[in-house]
């Protein structure tokens, strides 16, 4: 959900510069990072096993259609400070904006749900619950159910409803004779669209992540036990078993891992989202550039998470370099996993795939 009041005070030449050089940065590394994650699924056979990463292909997507049909529209009005392309197709941006980013908030609730039972629970309850069939309907329900808040009540107008006048208000500005793509929202409408956008997804990943973040510190603790535990008498040091040094080591980066997870998204998304619901109940108010800050705050998010949820993956990063380099062999997986660490199911299927 994006509401958009018009910036009336417009910005100078000079922060019109800094704004241009900086969304540019922003797309080009959200275009580059997502296209670079699904090339890399699609032409590494080991990847495509991982049933997580069809979440993690399926958000690229997402996330590269933010950079593809939503950044740029904003970045134009933002810099020319005038929207151009009629009502109609004002409406439609504004439907896709909600639709797109909405759909990259539920995806990374889906991602945090297999992980929970990827990592949590025993390896035969992950598999019967991620099923191929359950993996495609979470998918589906991804792209059905931001349409719901985005394209049917948009078009129909019911975002508006009580507060036209307002918004024809707000959509031009006689002083500069500029026209705006104005997006307002009446309360019934951001308090519903922020709950299903944002909140409930929110919420079901703090509880999924703070699982696993206990479940990860229990490992470690119990791994070091058992190794003291299975200390020789005589005084001499033998090198720990390799299997539970790695899951040690591996369940350890997972408290780590899912702090940086949760911290970015909290810091991309929270600051709209509050404001969104407060903001019609302080009788639209908030300033114009504060909303613009936010809104691009959000779109961030698209930037950042090929990095963070595949970037910290090193199989991930194996077929990066596989890629980048035109199939170097030294970067294939002998070369690199030469002396592979035994894993079992779990951690393929969870923790490798997370932490790494």
């Amino acid at each position: 959900l994006h509401v958009l009041p018009s910036s009336s005070e417009g910005f100078g030449v000079a922060e019109k510069i800094v704004l241009l050089t900086f969304i540019s940065a922003v797309i080009l590394m959200a275009i580059l990072g997502n296209l670079l994650v699904m090339v890399a699924v699609c032409r590494d056979r080991q990847l495509r096993k991982i049933k997580t990463n069809y979440f993690i292909v399926s958000l690229a997507f997402a996330d590269l259609l933010v950079s593809v049909l939503v950044m740029p529209f904003g970045a134009i009005e933002l810099v020319q400070d005038n929207w151009i392309y009629g009502e109609m197709f004002c409406l439609v941006r504004t439907s896709l904006d909600v639709l797109l980013t909405t759909a990259s908030i539920l995806h990374l609730c889906c991602i945090s749900l297999d992980r929970y039972y990827a990592i949590c629970c025993q390896p035969l309850v992950y598999r019967n619950k991620m099923t191929p069939l359950r993996i495609a309907v979470m998918l589906g329900g991804c792209w059905v159910i931001p349409t719901f808040i985005s394209f049917l009540p948009i078009m129909q107008g019911w975002n508006s409803i009580g507060i036209i006048d307002l918004i024809q208000q707000r959509q031009f500005n006689k002083a500069s004779n500029s026209t705006y793509c104005i997006f307002m929202v009446n309360k019934p409408y951001a308090i519903t669209c922020s709950v299903v956008a944002f909140y409930i997804p929110f919420f079901l990943m703090v509880l999924a992540y703070y699982r696993i973040y206990i479940t990860a510190r229990e490992h470690a603790r119990q791994i070091q036990v058992l190794q003291r535990a299975g200390a020789p008498t005589d005084g001499r040091q033998h090198p720990p078993d390799q299997h539970s040094t790695h899951r040690m080591k591996t369940e350890t980066k997972a408290a780590k891992t899912l702090c940086i997870i949760m911290g970015c998204f909290c810091l991309c998304w929270a600051p709209f989202f509050v404001t969104n619901i407060v903001d019609p109940f302080i009788n639209y108010t908030v300033p114009g550039k504060l909303w613009t800050a936010f809104l691009w705050l959000g779109y961030i998010n698209s930037g950042l998470n090929p990095f963070l949820y595949a970037f910290l993956n090193k199989s991930f990063r194996r077929a990066f370099l596989i890629i980048l380099c035109c199939g170097d062999e030294r970067y294939r997986r002998p070369s690199i996993l030469g002396q592979t660490v035994p894993c079992s199911t779990t951690t393929i299927n969870g923790s490798t795939h997370v932490l790494r």
